[in-house]
């Protein structure tokens, strides 16, 4: 494989002008599909296998058209201190409401408008009533003038003295990009020029990432209605393919200046770059792929979709890496070469390479080599302690009662619990596929269960043949109060009877991905630990990476459920409403930090394998990995955490849970696991880290990841053997 990369990188760089060609106009072919393809819809949600799914179904079946993915709306009224919203006035304002929604601006897509003195919503005390709203579109598809009716439909109420406050998923708009993101990249491009000393050579690695990222995304986008994508999944594939962009060309780009830096001609460096930084980028790009097509295992189409959309993108930020950086390379010339290469202002006039002392991963990895089992004691410990917390971890999906309590919808759903009880934002929907005597006996059967506030009368349809009895708890939909009156009165069913809505959904979906973890877990570590054999040609090395990243993980988890669950440090993160975990949360981070931290790995530790290969003992191999190889990882490790840090300032808490959790992730695992367990465990290790039994070493292809095949090819020389006596613990000296 290295030599084939050699060839591609070094022809990449020869006919620069053609690929730089090719990738441009694959970039405006997937802009123009994009820019002519219809707006992308919120896509379509089902959990097959499930009670809730099978109600959903049953109810589109035999009640056409209730179930339809249209978005909805409450508008919560509530009279002033001593008045009630049955007064003459407020009656007056109320119906003004929904006269403007039904005959206004955006009245093509609503669909219905309940009057809620006729629906009887109105609260027991009189003080609060609401107007529910269906339209015809999801919340995505609704035009901005029909948002924009919605939110002002209560000015002129709210001038009368009412409190109006509106709630539900109409409100949902498109991620946007925030300041906090923009900030994020800018901090990605300061990084880059601190690590490569030339401006050139910073943006190199940014502005291909960005060429990938819009291949990648434009095509989804492009795609997203044919293949029923979704809006979020672009959101998804942007954020995975800037990360792993950056990373591999910034792997491209550092060592092809290394190449430099040992006297080669442009070409030759870009090649060698290509079969050696390139072997290492193709197989951390795997990972990765296996990471996110593993989604599927969940079995829920959307995540398999976003999975696999996602993985594409990775595919194409490979491609770039492999091709588009060495071309641009070619045209780059040596603008990147450190600043101090070509100034006397940056560099004082040294030569290029000339190095006066150690740089400060070789001077870490000696220090770790000196005290490996204190490294390690307290890495472990320390990621240890940080992960208790995941233990009582809690997952469910959010709902208007997990917004900040300054928005509408937190407000409105604060309003409803307090006029009409905690459980009538989530109301339980029994479906009944059976005659009218079937439906009062289930609904007879749930008045006596605990923990129910009301159970309406059933609803036939024209058929006659199935009913619809609404359950409202007593307790608020994400309590545990609340899952509990679900699975009492699934226990007491038949066949004929389910439970679905959407707290049923949550509560469905939650435990499906809670079911899905451990053996997502087992397929994308077991399959990455083979794939890492392949590399490494170690079974002790894969072993390890694999341990270190399920620790990371499993302590950033505990970070996450400290902040978010019980609330540590909210006020510092921002965190207004603790509550369950996002149950999407931890396998979208397993996903996601895997492929990051395998690509930490793979670039650091094929540094070390390369040079144990080519004559270093253990020990000196590990100070080599890290001379050359610590600076960037540290810097692609910074870059990611400046990324996804961005989203803290998200008003949104879910995507402020989701930044969080993945700049913790990266951090736990570049600095504690990669650059400090890692090396402890393989000077502890010495030359046990890259045994591989005889038979197995003769089953196993040969990839030649460390480029040892490329160095005869090209007739190098100074390839030394590895054998030795076991010096692992010995110092390395300067």
């Amino acid at each position: 494989m290295a030599t084939f990369l050699y060839r591609l990188g070094r022809g990449a760089f020869r006919r620069r002008g053609l690929v730089a060609l090719l990738w441009v106009a694959l970039l405006f072919a997937a802009g123009f599909g994009a820019a002519t393809a219809s707006a992308p819809t919120s896509g379509s949600f089902s959990i097959p296998g499930t009670e809730a799914q099978k109600a959903f179904d049953l109810l589109d079946k035999k009640f056409p058209g209730m179930a339809a993915d249209g978005a909805t709306a409450r508008i919560v009224v509530k009279a002033p201190a001593g008045a009630k919203v049955t007064d003459p006035g407020t009656k007056s304002e109320v119906e003004k409401i929904i006269s403007d929604l039904k005959s206004g601006p955006g009245a093509a897509q609503v669909a219905s408008v309940d009057d809620p003195y006729k629906t009887q919503a109105v609260s027991q005390d009189g003080s609060t009533t609401y107007i529910s709203v269906k339209y015809k579109v999801s919340g995505m598809e609704l035009k901005d003038e029909a948002r924009e009716a919605l939110t002002d439909s209560g000015h002129d109420a709210q001038k009368a003295g009412l409190q109006v406050e509106i709630g539900g998923d109409a409100l949902m708009e498109a991620p946007e990009t925030g300041s906090g993101e923009v900030i994020g990249i800018l901090i990605a491009a300061v990084v880059l020029v601190i690590t490569f000393g030339s401006l050139i050579a910073a943006g190199l690695p940014l502005l291909t990432a960005l060429i990938g990222v819009g291949i990648g995304v434009s095509s989804i986008t492009a795609l997203a209605n044919v293949l029923d994508l979704g809006n979020t999944t672009s959101t998804l594939a942007m954020m995975i393919g800037l990360a792993v962009g950056i990373d591999y060309a910034l792997f491209i780009v550092s060592r092809y200046r290394a190449e430099l830096a040992e006297g080669r001609e442009r070409d030759e460096a870009a090649g060698r770059a290509a079969g050696t930084a390139g072997s290492a980028v193709v197989f951390a790009g795997l990972t990765v792929v296996i990471a996110l097509v593993g989604l599927a295992v969940v079995n829920i189409p959307m995540l398999t979709k976003m999975g696999v959309a996602a993985a594409g993108t990775v595919v194409i930020a490979v491609l770039v890496a492999l091709t588009l950086v060495p071309a641009i390379l070619g045209f780059a010339g040596k603008k990147v070469l450190p600043a101090g290469t070509k100034s006397k202002l940056f560099g004082k006039g040294k030569p290029a390479g000339a190095q006066s002392k150690p740089n400060g991963g070789t001077r870490w990895a000696r220090f770790v080599l000196r005290r490996p089992v204190m490294v390690l004691l307290a890495g472990v410990i320390g990621l240890g302690a940080i992960a208790i917390p995941a233990s009582k971890l809690e997952m469910g999906l959010p709902d208007d009662g997990a917004k900040p309590t300054s928005t509408s919808q937190r407000k409105a759903y604060d309003l409803l619990s307090e006029g009409f009880g905690p459980g009538f934002n989530g109301p339980l929907m029994v479906v009944v596929d059976g005659d009218k005597a079937l439906a009062d006996r289930t609904a007879e059967r749930i008045k006596g269960l605990d923990g129910v506030a009301a159970v309406m009368p059933p609803m036939q349809n024209e058929a006659k043949d199935a009913a619809i009895v609404s359950v409202i708890p007593k307790d608020r939909p994400s309590s545990v109060e609340t899952e509990d009156l679900v699975h009492s009165i699934r226990e007491g069913n038949g066949k004929d009877v389910f439970v679905s809505g959407q707290t049923a959904m949550n509560i469905d979906f939650s435990q499906k991905m809670n079911d899905a973890l451990l053996p997502y877990l087992a397929l994308v570590v077991g399959l990455a630990f083979l794939l890492l054999m392949l590399v490494f040609r170690s079974i002790l090395v894969p072993l390890k990476a694999a341990l270190g990243f399920l620790l990371s993980v499993v302590a950033a988890l505990g970070a996450v459920v400290a902040v978010f669950q019980w609330g540590w440090l909210g006020s510092v993160f921002g965190v207004e409403q603790t509550g369950p975990i996002m149950s999407m949360m931890p396998i979208f981070m397993v996903g996601v930090v895997f492929g990051l931290a395998m690509d930490y790995e793979v670039f650091l530790v094929t540094r070390m394998r390369e040079a144990y290969v080519h004559g270093e003992r253990p020990g000196q191999a590990v100070v080599t990995g890290f001379q050359y190889s610590a600076r960037v990882v540290v810097a692609a490790a910074v870059i990611m955490i400046a990324v996804f840090s961005g989203f803290l300032g998200a008003s949104d808490s879910m995507v402020k849970m989701i930044g969080f959790g993945l700049a913790v992730a990266v951090l736990f695992d570049a600095f504690v696991v990669r650059m400090a367990i890692v090396p402890a465990v393989l000077a502890l290790l010495g030359h046990k880290a890259w045994w591989l039994p005889k038979w197995l070493d003769r089953i196993l292809p040969n990839v030649d990841v460390e480029g040892e095949s490329l160095r005869k090819h090209l007739g190098d020389s100074g390839s030394g053997s590895a054998d030795g006596p076991d010096k692992d613990r010995e110092l390395v000296n300067a």
